[in-house]
């Protein structure tokens, strides 16, 4: 006897009033680049807490219709006490599109340095869409963005931070060698190392050099997870490499770290890289 469920609403559930559920403290609004002239979707959210005397530490997120929420939650929670969190708390500026799918097309002309000839097509077998627009999205985050926050919002300029995941872990590592004054704080999940090898290993080597003339004061966290050993790209090896060279130069103001979760794929990995961002970049001592 197969068993077939009463789909029936109950009397108890016909007047319920439904709403949308809404991130608290938060807000959106779109903004269009002076440079590029692309639309972006700016998410912000804004602590209930009053902010320090040098103002609030920021966290600048790439790709934030996808994590814009997981990032709100964990420092809206973790920030309430500092004291057992090891997080204060911060200003989360997202920086996303104006669609409703997790991921826009144009994250692959925003994050790349320069278009790839290796890669030409998606795992489904599309063509990847248009590349190489990272210096312009730089200068929007850093020209147009950053003045416009800080025009708005009490924040602090010393602990400034951004965050990106896959592709987007690629433009923080960018960010890094070509502008490493614009944050104090670098957060890359998982970063597409495969995509534009011979323009990042150059940006490196430039990034090296001018080290011993413009020190720096930066914190580089790398986080992958443990299962993306398994993908061709061996993107685990050369953020351990990176990492590795870079804490050999022993340079002053420079400190870089690396982490693998265990047991997380390229995705599930995020959640655990948001958490410990906050500790990373928000924490009470720095």
């Amino acid at each position: 006897m197969t068993f077939q469920p009463d789909l029936t609403p109950s009397n108890n559930l016909e007047h319920i009033v439904r709403s949308n559920v809404e991130i608290p403290h938060a807000e959106q609004w779109t903004m269009k680049s002076r440079t590029g002239h692309h639309d972006y979707q700016i998410m912000v959210y804004k602590p209930v807490e009053p902010p320090p005397p040098s103002g609030y530490p920021v966290i600048y997120l790439l790709d934030a219709n996808s994590v814009f929420g997981t990032m709100v939650e964990a420092v809206r929670v973790q920030g309430r006490r500092p004291e057992k969190t090891g997080a204060i708390p911060a200003m989360i500026v997202g920086i996303g599109y104006p669609i409703a799918a997790p991921f826009s097309p144009h994250r692959y002309y925003d994050f790349t340095p320069k278009a790839t000839t290796k890669y030409t097509r998606k795992p489904d077998g599309t063509p990847i869409p248009e590349q190489g627009g990272a210096d312009e999205f730089l200068r929007f985050i850093e020209e147009e963005l950053k003045p416009d926050m800080e025009q708005q919002f009490q924040i602090d300029r010393d602990r400034q931070a951004i965050f990106g995941h896959s592709l987007g872990g690629l433009f923080v590592i960018h960010a890094l060698f070509t502008k490493p004054e614009a944050f104090r704080y670098y957060i890359a999940g998982s970063p597409s190392l495969h995509w534009n090898q011979e323009v990042m290993q150059a940006e490196e080597q430039e990034f090296v050099a001018r080290l011993g003339q413009h020190p720096v004061r930066v914190s580089v966290w790398i986080g992958m997870g443990e299962h993306e050993k398994r993908h061709p790209a061996r993107n685990n090896d050369k953020a351990s490499s990176l990492t590795e060279r870079l804490s050999a130069l022993k340079q002053p103001g420079l400190d870089i770290a690396y982490t693998e979760f265990e047991e997380e794929n390229h995705v599930s990995v995020l959640p655990f890289l948001i958490s410990r961002t906050l500790r990373f970049a928000c924490s009470p001592e720095s």
